[in-house]
């Protein structure tokens, strides 16, 4: 039986320069040119992200233990399984602004660099007020009820550049050019430095993800409070969230009732987290300890199910001929 090892600044730090490399490797080597990337290549990064996730769950088993394990993989099948509704919305901005196929691969690179640092801030953050007011995770298990409950009924929203504050804030703060200049992100307008319509872009992509991370980082906080899980998870899903978005952007119509299941994974943790034991101090009687392994299982198949279903419904319509409105 080995002895489990304390997590050390040092194996922060050596995660954190892991993934630099990887980054650096991805933009540097693997991705250097403007191309549009295809089936063939999303799917195969989106392997090898997953691939990466597997292998560090099976190091924390020898680091960890088992238990750590088992929270990282359930907290990143959840952030995974979130990050599938923020492909959609990413599908929609590149579409808003006509971002040509070749340039979306390196803001959504610039995006998930932004993503990773914005999330690391915030689950710092929550994990030290978590871990101070155990109450919070009450609130956060409402706030996911609520809002797998208004997604459950709200349809899509549109894309409204105009209402965007981060938008609005760098307008008066630089100019903008009206066409692109390659994939650069600034350039000169006037003799003055300006932002290029892909930095509008990729304004719009990190925004979204500042949205969509209020749900996701409360939602794993269901399953730990460890903050090295919590990051850790959080990081490989954010990883393949871009080849993912490849591998399922040109067919966001297969995955119909993709939004519903997302809506009753949100639900479902929220109220794990209202009726799990958070404070043996104070006992509720209606709390109920869920197992982490019966959450793995609810989560991926809610989500398998979703997917599947939607599949079944395009084909049956593709074979029909029926074409939903």
């Amino acid at each position: 039986m080995f002895a489990l090892v304390q997590i050390t600044p040092v194996y922060w730090a050596g995660f954190v320069g892991f993934i630099l490399i990887c980054l650096a490797l991805d933009l540097g080597v693997f991705h250097r040119g403007a191309y549009k990337v295809t089936f063939k290549s999303a799917l195969t990064w989106t392997l090898i992200w997953c691939s990466l996730a597997m292998l560090f769950a099976l190091a924390l088993v020898r680091l960890r233990g088992k238990h750590a394990a088992l929270d990282f993989l359930t907290g990143y099948v959840i952030e995974f399984s979130l990050s599938m509704d923020n492909v959609f919305v990413i599908a929609l901005i590149f579409t808003y602004f006509q971002v040509p196929d070749k340039y979306q691969h390196r803001v959504l690179f610039w995006g998930i660099l932004g993503a990773l640092i914005m999330r690391g801030f915030m689950i710092v953050g929550g994990t030290a007020l978590v871990q101070q007011f155990q109450w919070t995770l009450y609130f956060f298990g409402g706030f996911l009820v609520f809002t797998g409950v208004k997604m459950l009924f709200v349809g899509e929203g549109k894309i409204r550049p105009e209402k965007n504050p981060v938008l609005r804030a760098a307008r008066k703060l630089f100019p903008v050019s009206a066409e692109l200049d390659g994939h650069k992100l600034m350039t000169r307008l006037n003799g003055r430095r300006a932002l290029t319509p892909l930095m509008i872009v990729l304004l719009m992509v990190e925004t979204s993800d500042l949205i969509f991370a209020l749900d996701s980082i409360p939602a794993i906080f269901s399953v730990t409070t460890d903050p090295f899980i919590v990051f850790t998870s959080n990081v490989f899903a954010i990883l393949g969230l871009r080849s993912l978005y490849f591998l399922l952007a040109g067919a966001i119509n297969y995955f119909r009732y993709l939004k519903v299941g997302l809506s009753l994974v949100l639900v479902f943790i929220g109220v794990k987290m209202l009726i799990d034991p958070h404070d043996d101090k104070n006992p509720m009687w209606f709390q109920i300890d869920i197992p982490t392994t019966i959450s793995l299982m609810v989560v991926a198949t809610i989500i398998l199910s979703a997917i599947v279903l939607s599949v079944m419904v395009a084909e049956r319509e593709k074979r029909t001929g029926v074409n939903r409105s």
